[in-house]
């Protein structure tokens, strides 16, 4: 025996060898057979926890003390635990310690959810062949080598080959919806030798050893031998997939199966498939970890100035360490180092506070909890499916606004995936079925003909074998039932109902289009298929072969003998496929078919067929066998037989079926658009039918300039003089610049978008060593994709769409990438991508189950990106900053207090200050903000995709605003420290020798210092967060003012009382006497002032000065002196006043026209005063006057963009330019057809 190439490596002990050899029964193989070899399997017991109960504490620990951030806070916390430094251990371990702890209770209680799980699936009773009776044991008792006995609708407990089932042909119906979730039927076989095994003591019986390869992943790959002692010379029978039950399928439309367990436990396909995917991290985290660096830098700086500032200090004689901080005389003794190390740990200490420690787990708790924001959102539910939005990772949430590719699949993506029959062409001449709606037959319908345009007598023997084609070369089954499972049609066949089911909507679609022509296929029954042709005659044709329909080939073959013993082979597949192994037939004439058909968006088929002789037959048995029994390349021995057998084909004809396009698919391609996003189709369809989807669904435009880098292109020019070509064509309009600059600073740039299939793709990535050009053509592709809008992939493998992903990860400008699919050909980009999505349909559950994110249907994206993309990332962005922001302005007056305490590492703050600071007195309001904050309104934010830009690039966590906000907490720390320290600058000595400030008549003291200092920060940290709220509940207000009253209670009772576990009582009636003093109350509303003051200049004048998009639209500058928004009243909108809601830039007519463009009352004039408009200000008017007037007549100068723009946006509103030119052109040729060009002379005659 050959040994076999294991894929990877896997559990248990026999992985050291390259087979494994099971015993059926687990008996031991009659004399002549080989040596017995005892291997050791793994039970059928399944783990899915991570964790013991013996080692969860230990490697919870351990994983987790492998962040960073708790890393450094373990090291501070052991720092003082050894050394004397200035702070308690308290006030580090405790916020360590509380985030330890809480995401422990996290992690172990999923984990014990997935034991619980594990219990009930393990102890899951079994039915076992054991000696000739069926007995009963749990699952994990199961062992390789045991004989299963399963039942319709149960789930099969491990991976077993099928040796019988209830049905004579030894055919059993699964599905694997919990596998891949495809809920069609699919087909398995038993072994020819077994199948006719009925009951327990005749599967006892048999005596068998299987050899196969080793446990891999794959879910559809297997090879394997059985080898039978059924007389002196064992028969040996070639295992594949299709006689491989996988652990978690189900078994249908078959009684019973007997199986042998072949694979258990962890080494199961689906086991083995639980490996998690390759961790992601978003930009906001990246650029979080960048600050934490920074401020690691700031914090080590600190501690060192302060460390040498300390030595200076003590260098006079008269200074010494203060009475508090004296050291001992063997401290005094240590070399200068040791105490420099010493004291420079212990100013580590005091400021490590500027590191947050409770960020992460604030982060991690605003990331969990807003993404079930998504998952409830009902505009996100779809009825049809049943199904709402889901989170595999919430760890991405933010990425889904910073999103500035698209890449999407076309079939089931972008369309429904529901096959409708259009027509086929036979010879040229074309069937049409006249009555089919979404594929259910119409009632009356029987008696109407079928065919639009029949052939002449001559060709009907063709056209029959074309329609028998279609109704034998499938794997479609039919279901008796009501209730199916899969894909389903009515065939209603007077009383009794049955459905077609498969695995593929085209073959679902094909079948029944045969049956409307007049052909239908019954069933296939002990190897026999049915027909019944349009004499109601039943034809039978025994299945010999089927090739399976492979990515690769693109095509399926079936070899059927028909009733008077005629071999046929039927092939059918794409057309790039059938024609180079076409040897006659009207081969033009059907091509035209195709591309016309094609160009139309329908998806074809090519069919073909080859008479075969007996001889024939026989070599291709041989072929088949000896290919299937290799163990070494069996995968390539096979294809090579295929293509062998699949050769001298005759082509009978083609067939066109359509998949409409989804609902809102084209409205959220052309908002993805406008949000700055470039969105490319990846797909494996031909170029035509691809091209007319693209068209379609709006992502390319009937103004768009198609480029074409194709096979058929560079086979008439070199791919290195196509690519140059393109080059210079898309740089002379551009001018080197990318399309995002470029296109908003003139009307003059064409609009491009590429094609690319396959082929040229893997010539474009793989350089040739006869081309010395060649490895610079990558560079110049991705030169030329960036200056086009769209672009189409098609001809597209599974492999090549995530090397196009890959490719502009890689590129200079690192953008953020979105994959977006249905089905399994999708998973590679999806995994690839910065953010998976996956889609609920047809294709399986493959892609939903390797996503980051799934969602119903491809519309939803829209609402994903634009409105929880922003909000997410608005709202972490804004988490990240003000945390920093704040721990910023809590430790800078500790590092200013130094220089006025001697260096000596005296804390500003009480310890119990230090210690709540970041965990109760400022974490919660932030952690409700991050959640529920709407700084636009959803519904703007739908209707204006453009807001998406200002917040693209990571746009907030940019390096001048980690300096703008790292500033601010500066000059805040500053006004709070140097506000509170004038205030006590005057003191006295009372009678008592207690110092008091003349100023406000309090008893001065460090902690009354400190304490006034923390009440301010405590107080402008809130309102500054309150300043930036804009989405008022009263959860915000219970929260914000709320964590107010709770840190006045606190303190309050921290020092109204003398607490008896303290040994010192430092704190005691401080707080009060700050609230005693009028004075007092006075200062910290003035250092609170102070303290916000440039955030409401920056809301005042930088927002008048400068707004962003977003900041128009948070305040409108037009006025709303007539009605909302700025926009006149219905009552008002043509009195003479209703003018004076414009701005003094523009000059409205007092009265509104009569008669014109469309009815007078729903006209408005805007004329321009200025030479120059800017885009922005246009568009901000003309979206307010939309609200109002759905006719708008725009004169003089404009940016034809901003119109543009604005046409496309979805209003239901017509445009009037005034003017002519090329730029009016360009927009009166615009598909939506919604643009009027009006020349400057015939302007009153329009009007009246």
């Amino acid at each position: 025996m050959q040994p076999l190439d294991t894929h990877s490596a896997c559990a248990g002990e026999e992985n050291c060898v390259d087979t494994r050899t099971v015993y059926i029964g687990q008996k031991k193989p009659p004399p002549g057979a080989e040596a017995f070899i005892q291997q050791r399997f793994p039970d059928n017991r399944i783990v899915s926890s991570k964790y013991t109960f013996w080692n969860f504490i230990p490697k919870n620990m351990f994983e987790q003390f492998r962040r960073v951030a708790n890393f450094y806070f373990l090291i501070i916390f052991l720092v003082q635990l050894i050394i004397d430094t200035p702070t308690s251990p308290i006030t580090s371990g405790l916020p360590l310690f509380f985030v330890i702890i809480v995401t422990a209770i996290k992690q172990g209680y999923e984990d014990w959810l997935r034991h619980k799980a594990d219990n009930a699936v393990n102890q899951c009773p079994v039915h076992v062949v054991q000696h000739g009776k069926v007995v009963r044991k749990q699952s994990r008792k199961l062992m390789v080598g045991d004989v299963v006995f399963m039942k319709e609708d149960e789930t099969f407990p491990c991976d077993l080959i099928l040796l019988s089932s209830s049905r004579d042909d030894g055919m059993c119906y699964v599905t694997t919806a919990s596998l891949d979730g495809e809920s069609s039927h699919k087909t398995y076989h038993a072994v020819q030798d077994t199948k006719a095994y009925k009951t327990e003591e005749e599967v006892n019986c048999i005596h068998a050893t299987i050899d196969c390869e080793q446990p891999q992943p794959d879910l559809y790959k297997f090879r394997g031998n059985i080898n039978i002692y059924m007389g002196n010379e064992p028969v040996s029978r070639s295992l594949a997939s299709q006689n491989l039950l996988l652990r978690g399928a189900t078994l249908k439309n078959t009684e019973y199966i007997y199986g042998v367990a072949i694979y258990t436990g962890m080494e199961t396909k689906m086991a083995l498939n639980y490996q998690s995917k390759s961790q992601k991290r978003s930009a906001v985290e990246k650029s979080m970890n960048a600050y934490l660096v920074v401020y690691l830098c700031i914090l080590i700086s600190k501690a060192v100035i302060n460390t040498a500032l300390k030595y200076v200090w003590q260098a006079d004689p008269n200074r010494d360490e203060p009475w508090y901080n004296e050291k001992t005389e063997t401290e005094r003794q240590r070399h200068i180092l040791i105490r420099a190390f010493t004291d420079f740990l212990a100013f580590m200490v005091l400021f490590n506070y500027i590191i947050p420690v409770s960020m992460y787990v604030t982060v991690e708790m605003q990331k969990f909890l807003g993404s079930y924001f998504m998952m409830w959102d009902d505009e996100m539910f779809d009825e049809e499916l049943g199904e709402r939005a889901v989170v595999n990772t919430s760890d991405l949430n933010e990425e889904l606004g910073q999103v500035e590719y698209v890449f999407t699949d076309k079939t089931g993506t972008l369309t429904e995936n529901n096959m409708e029959f259009i027509e086929c062409c036979v010879d040229g001449n074309v069937y049409v079925p006249h009555v089919i709606c979404n594929g259910q037959v119409m009632p009356g319908a029987a008696g109407i003909d079928m065919i639009d345009t029949s052939p002449g007598p001559d060709a009907r023997e063709h056209e029959e074998l074309f329609f028998r084609a279609l109704c034998l070369c499938h794997t479609v089954q039919v279901k008796e039932e009501e209730t199916v499972d899969g894909i389903k049609h009515g065939m209603h066949q007077g009383k009794s109902s049955s459905f077609y089911i498969s695995s593929s909507p085209d073959e679902v679609a094909l079948v029944e289009g045969m049956k409307r022509l007049g052909f239908t296929y019954l069933r296939l029954k002990d190897g026999q298929m049915e027909i019944l042709n349009r004499e109601d005659e039943i034809e039978r044709f025994e299945l010999l072969e089927v090739l399976t329909f492979d990515s690769v080939r693109r095509r399926m073959s079936v070899i059927v003998r028909s009733s008077t013993g005629e071999l046929y082979l039927f092939c059918k597949g794409a057309d790039s496929s059938i024609f180079p192994r076409v040897i006659s037939g009207k081969v033009e004439q059907v091509k035209a078919r195709v591309e016309h058909n094609a160009v139309e968006g329908l998806r074809t088929l090519c069919v073909a067929y080859r008479p075969l002789s007996a001889e024939q037959y026989e070599q291709v048995c041989h072929l088949l066998t000896r290919a299937k029994l290799e163990f070494q390349d069996q995968d390539k021995l096979v294809a090579e037989a295929y293509d062998l057998i699949e050769r001298d084909l005759i082509l009978l004809g083609a067939t066109a079926v359509e998949d409409r396009l989804q609902d809102k698919a084209a409205d959220t391609i052309e908002c993805l658009h406008k949000a700055g996003m470039k969105v490319w189709v990846l797909t494996g369809d031909k170029m035509e039918t691809a091209a007319a989807t693209c068209y379609a669904s709006k992502l390319f435009r009937r103004s768009t300039q198609i480029l074409e880098l194709t096979t058929k292109r560079t086979e008439e020019q070199s791919l290195h003089d196509v690519l140059f070509e393109l080059s210079r064509t898309v740089l002379r309009h551009y001018g080197g610049m990318p399309r995002d600059i470029s296109s908003g600073l003139s009307s003059e740039y064409t609009d491009y978008g590429l094609i690319i299939d396959g082929a040229t793709l893997s010539a474009v990535m793989r350089p040739s060593q006869e081309d010395s050009n060649s490895g610079n053509y990558k560079e110049i592709f991705l030169e030329i994709c960036r200056n086009c809008s769209a672009v189409l992939c098609c001809r597209m493998a599974p492999l090549q769409k995530a090397q196009i992903v890959k490719m502009i990860k890689g590129s200079n400008e690192h953008p953020i990438t979105l994959a977006i699919g249905d089905g399994a050909n999708d998973v590679s980009m999806i995994l690839e991508a910065h953010v998976g999505i996956g889609i609920m349909g047809k294709e399986g559950r493959q892609a939903v189950r390797n996503s980051d994110y799934a969602i119903p249907k491809f519309k939803h994206l829209k609402k994903m990106l634009l409105v929880h993309g922003h909000y997410y990332y608005i709202r972490i962005s804004e988490l990240v900053q003000y945390f920093f922001y704040k721990n910023v302005c809590f430790i800078f007056p500790q590092f200013l207090y130094q220089f006025f305490c001697g260096f000596s590492q005296q804390p500003l703050y009480d310890t119990a200050y230090l210690t709540l600071y970041n965990i109760s007195f400022t974490s919660l309001p932030i952690l409700l903000y991050s959640l529920m904050e709407q700084h636009i309104n959803i519904d703007i934010l739908k209707k204006e995709p453009s807001l998406y830009r200002d917040i693209a690039k990571n746009s907030l966590l940019t390096w001048p605003i980690f300096t703008y906000w790292t500033v601010l907490g500066i000059y805040d720390a500053i006004v709070m420290f140097f506000g509170a320290y004038f205030l006590f600058d005057n003191t006295t000595f009372t009678s008592n020798g207690q110092l008091m400030t003349t100023n406000t008549q309090m008893m001065f003291g460090n902690w009354t210092f400190g304490t006034l200092v923390f009440t301010v920060l405590v107080f402008t940290v809130t309102f500054k967060l309150a300043l930036d709220t804009h989405y008022w509940t009263w959860i915000n207000h219970f929260v914000i003012w709320g964590s107010l009253v709770f840190f006045v209670v606190f303190s309050l009772l921290w020092g109204g009382i003398i607490w008896p576990f303290l040994n010192y009582q430092r704190m005691y009636y401080v707080f009060m006497q700050i609230l005693s003093s009028g004075p007092a109350w006075l200062s910290i509303i003035l250092l609170i002032t102070a303290s916000l003051l440039p955030d409401v200049v920056k809301k005042v004048f930088w927002r008048a000065l400068w707004p962003t998009t977003t900041e128009r639209i948070q305040t409108p500058p037009l006025a709303p002196l007539g009605g909302a928004r700025g926009v006149p009243r219905p009552a008002e909108r043509h009195s003479p006043s209703s003018a004076a809601w414009a701005s003094s830039r523009w000059d409205v007519p007092e009265t509104s026209p009569e008669g014109g463009f469309q009815e007078a009352s729903d006209a408005l004039i805007l004329r321009s005063k200025s030479s120059i408009l800017s885009s922005s200000r246009m568009a901000e008017l003309l979206t307010l006057s939309l609200r109002e007037c759905p006719a708008t007549l725009w004169r003089n100068s404009f940016n034809p963009l901003s119109i543009q723009d604005l046409v496309l946006s979805g209003h239901d509103s017509k445009f009037m330019l005034i003017g002519e030119g090329r730029n009016v052109d360009r927009l009166v040729n615009s598909p939506q057809q919604t643009v009027t060009a009006l020349p400057e002379s015939d302007m009153q005659r329009e009007l009246g």
